[in-house]
């Protein structure tokens, strides 16, 4: 009776336990298992390095869109996750424009970003994916993911794999989430357009090392800072949760219809 409740126990802890959902993290057999088993979509998450003022890090849209992508891999259940691609277009190198004007900035053009996305969709549609799912954290690039999406459904009108490029995911994460903000009482200006309440907040929910809380309490404006546009003193992960609740599920209703469209 010992050993038996102890395997009953066991296997409830199991069937509580989520598979893992990012591809690098599972060896080649293990992928092939899952595939297998009916994981037909693979997230591409989409990040960027670039600056966000001296309150966060360099690589907060890499953080952030991890840890979203898996828990919208979770939610579905049969999702895997990609490697997030951290190399997107920033604005001209030389003369700099844009946040490449702020040191750590990371450019690159933009006919090398739609083919790492092509080279990347290829490979996943190889190995058995049907559904390859581009989830953009930056809006500079999002009219990329629809050119790509188009570009390799056309191309690959006669199999049956396809690429989605899904906006809801950046809709929520910035107007919709704006919005949310708007309604408890914040102002445009505090929730701000870049590393203000909004952003801040979002990345205090899903990546809080990534903020250096210290110093922003120690500030005496920080929404005077370089490289900010917003007032982040008072975000928190209260607030983010908010945002993260609505990013991901709105992003799985999209992906779900995406796919019945299919």
């Amino acid at each position: 009776m010992f050993f038996a409740a102890w395997a009953l126990a066991a296997a409830a802890a199991g069937a509580a336990t989520p598979a893992p959902v990012a591809l690098e993290s599972m060896t080649s057999p293990e992928l092939a298992a899952r595939i297998a088993a009916g994981a037909t979509i693979a997230i591409v998450p989409i990040g960027g390095t670039e600056q966000n003022g001296p309150y966060m890090t360099l690589g907060k849209h890499n953080a952030r869109v991890a840890v979203l992508a898996a828990r919208i891999a979770e939610r579905l259940g049969n999702a895997v996750v990609a490697p997030v691609v951290a190399y997107v277009p920033e604005g001209a190198v030389s003369p700099p424009q844009a946040h490449m004007r702020y040191a750590g900035t990371i450019s690159i053009p933009e006919r090398a970003f739609e083919s790492t996305l092509e080279g990347a969709a290829a490979s996943l549609r190889q190995h058995g994916f049907r559904d390859i799912v581009l989830l953009g954290d930056h809006g500079g690039y999002q009219a990329s993911l629809a050119r790509v999406a188009a570009r390799l459904d056309k191309a690959w009108a006669g199999s049956p794999a396809r690429v989605h490029a899904i906006p809801e995911y950046y809709r929520a994460s910035s107007s919709g989430y704006d919005a949310t903000l708007a309604a408890k009482g914040h102002s445009r200006a505090e929730i701000g357009t870049h590393a203000g309440l909004a952003d801040t907040s979002l990345t205090l929910a899903t990546a809080p090392q990534d903020v250096r809380s210290d110093a922003l309490r120690a500030a005496s404006d920080p929404s005077a800072a370089p490289g900010v546009a917003g007032d982040p003193r008072r975000a928190s992960a209260a607030l983010g949760e908010a945002g993260v609740d609505a990013i991901v599920a709105s992003t799985v209703e999209a992906i779900r219809k995406a796919v019945a469209r299919r």
